[in-house]
């Protein structure tokens, strides 16, 4: 008798021990990012840009140097964006407040990401400071299907000329084989005000919509990514009134925008600092289909913002701010003066 009770715990443990391997679950995990790269300007005077103004071709000295380290800087932070969560370089990054495609093609032959092998898509904007928003893939992880520049074309209130700000990228790709569409964004500034430019974000956040919606007609379970510098807070009317976004993931409607980054700002967190005040201007949204609980396929499972200790101020007036590339005195060897943003996206699969 005690034999056989010996016998029927050692068949419940077995039990026990085969659910618990078949529940034990393996995923792949990708990261999505963004960064404002702060002023990534090459060192030639462009004769059709306003590039003379950038704080690259302001310095007196060591132009070249500083170009150098600059590129370095930034491909080393972009290198170390997911790592902890996907063990690798994002999948696919936004970037935004660069020049041209040859800054870019030197960020992407850097020494700290040219073992990735990053693609680029990038189209010039009629900014009016010369900057553009591109987007970086990793070729052995995402293939791009179509790619567009969209033009947002806003005037000044008082003078009713036209205000030329940068274009919004949309890309459509393939990760790991699923289909995926990214909106980079790097809105109006709040140049003049908050108020007085609100405008110009709400219009750039209606052609953001626009873009969204013509991806939702084709396909109502369509995966859309909105990245990028959006120069508002997650509470602002761009965001809450335009795109309509939520910050509960339980809340959000059929085509609906989640934004993970709206609580996070509820909580004092942000990318960028201003006078003591922190804003969260850098943000990724996502539509509903990202949601789902089903992992068979890419969804969304965390948002962060990397803001490790060596992107932050560590002295000075501006201590704790991001630790930016250009100062009141020149080069800084920093970083940017915004922290990059990321999600991560998983899938399950077979053990």
């Amino acid at each position: 008798m005690r034999i056989l009770k010996h016998l029927y715990v050692v068949l419940i443990l077995c039990a026990i021990i085969q659910v618990n391997a078949q529940e034990k679950k393996t995923y792949k995990i990708h990261t999505v990012a963004f960064y404002n790269l702060e002023n990534l300007f090459d060192t030639i005077n462009d004769p059709i840009k306003f590039d003379e103004a950038s704080p690259m071709m302001e310095l007196k000295t060591n132009r070249s140097a500083v170009y150098k380290k600059k590129v370095h800087n930034m491909a080393s932070v972009i290198a170390q964006i997911g790592l902890d969560g996907a063990h690798n370089s994002p999948a696919v990054i936004g970037v935004s407040e660069i020049e041209n495609r040859e800054v870019l093609e030197d960020l992407v032959n850097d020494s700290s990401l040219i073992s990735k092998d990053y693609g680029i898509i990038h189209y010039h904007s009629p900014d009016a400071r010369g900057i553009d928003v591109a987007l970086l893939y990793q070729k052995q992880l995402f293939t791009p299907v179509s790619t567009s520049s969209h033009e947002l074309k806003i005037f000044d209130d008082l003078s009713n000329k036209r205000v030329y700000t940068r274009d919004q990228l949309l890309v459509s790709g393939n990760l790991d084989g699923e289909l995926i569409h990214l909106i980079v964004n790097h809105w109006p500034s709040r140049s003049g005000g908050e108020a007085r430019s609100r405008p110009k974000r709400v219009a750039a956040a209606k052609l953001t919509k626009h873009l969204v919606d013509s991806l939702q007609i084709i396909d109502p379970y369509a995966k859309v990514f909105i990245l990028g510098d959006l120069n508002d807070d997650p509470t602002n009317a761009s965001i809450k009134d335009v795109l309509k976004t939520q910050k509960d993931k339980e809340k959000v409607a059929f085509k609906g925008i989640y934004n993970p980054y709206e609580a996070m700002f509820k909580n004092g967190i942000g990318t960028t600092a201003y006078r003591d005040a922190w804003s969260l201007f850098d943000q990724i949204l996502m539509t509903e289909p990202l949601l789902d609980k089903d992992f068979s396929t890419y969804r969304f499972y965390k948002a962060g913002i990397f803001n490790d200790n060596f992107l932050t101020q560590k002295s000075g007036r501006f201590k704790g701010y991001p630790f930016r590339s250009f100062g009141y005195s020149g080069f800084t060897d920093g970083y940017s003066d915004h922290f990059p943003v990321y999600v991560y996206l998983i899938k399950e699969v077979e053990n």
